[in-house]
């Protein structure tokens, strides 16, 4: 697939001083942009806000829906009747997204969160331990196989598709390829979370769920909301560059998705789903 193009409004410009081997000196430089997000659901009594993500501008709408999956307030693109950018109050941009959706059982009680969700927080604002952790997730296909060479190139495809990155520095990103390592989707934001986001409601959206032959690739580290969205998404495999928590590894083991932690060059540890990695002669 062709590379992605720098989604409008993702890129700041500002101006800095760098020293340098004993020299300042003035440049333009690139930053990645951080707004928030304001999600609202509609319902007989009016539009209710579920939350505020902070997040990078570009496939809002994604990300809307790869939220409403991985928080269990949908499971179909069947439910979402539109997904409406809007602008919230006192906001110069249209930094909302307003979904109508048909079918499900929305209760603001259980669902809204209590404050705005920062770049670096996938869970926060839940205002009970029990409300973390979905209902329903279910153990991800066994039968997926891949082979131990195939995972080592990722890594390099991530970093080359990365077109924000490439620009800031400053981006997490999540890819999903193919049983064939073809890059299917990839997603940058400031936030970890929000990246997986933006690739599981890609596929919501396009009719391609559940995930059920394909690899996530992630560039931060493997957390527990890492890990049930992509068993919300149905994947077998979730690979990181760098560590998982404690928790990450105990819910892929409870569920056997194969988890992946230090996939760097040559090298990688295996955290759960061992069965899934074969040599090139097909054995375990």
């Amino acid at each position: 697939m062709p590379f992605p193009s720098v989604p409008q409004n993702s890129i700041a410009v500002t101006q800095i001083t760098e020293w340098s081997d004993g020299c300042f000196q003035a440049h333009q430089d690139d930053l990645a942009v951080e707004e928030p997000l304001e999600i609202r659901i509609a319902t007989a009594a009016g539009p209710v806000r579920l939350t505020v993500t902070m997040r990078t501008p570009g496939h809002d709408r994604e990300l809307a829906a790869g939220l409403l999956l991985s928080e269990g307030i949908l499971t179909s693109p069947d439910q979402i009747l539109s997904l409406t950018p809007y602008t919230p109050e006192a906001s110069a941009r249209a930094n909302g997204m307003k979904a109508t959706l048909d079918g499900v059982n929305f209760d603001p009680a259980q669902h809204q969160r209590g404050f705005a969700s920062t770049s670096a927080c996938g869970l926060c604002g839940k205002s009970a331990i029990e409300a973390i952790r979905q209902s329903g997730l279910r153990a991800p296909n066994p039968d997926l196989r891949v082979d131990p060479e195939f995972l080592c190139s990722l890594p390099d495809q991530l970093r080359a598709a990365q077109t924000v990155f490439t620009r800031t520095g400053g981006l997490h990103a999540a890819a999903l390829f193919d049983a064939r390592g073809n890059l299917l989707v990839l997603r940058e934001d400031i936030g970890r979370h929000n990246a997986v986001d933006k690739v599981v409601g890609w596929a919501l959206l396009e009719g391609k769920l559940p995930l059920s032959e394909a690899i996530l690739l992630v560039s931060g580290r493997g957390g527990f909301e890492i890990i049930q969205k992509a068993l919300c998404a149905g994947i077998p495999v979730l690979a990181s560059v760098s560590a998982p928590s404690s928790l990450a590894v105990q819910l892929a083991r409870e569920l056997n998705l194969t988890l992946i932690g230090f996939l760097r060059e040559r090298r990688f540890v295996v955290y759960s789903g061992l069965e899934r990695l074969t040599s090139g002669d097909g054995r375990a």
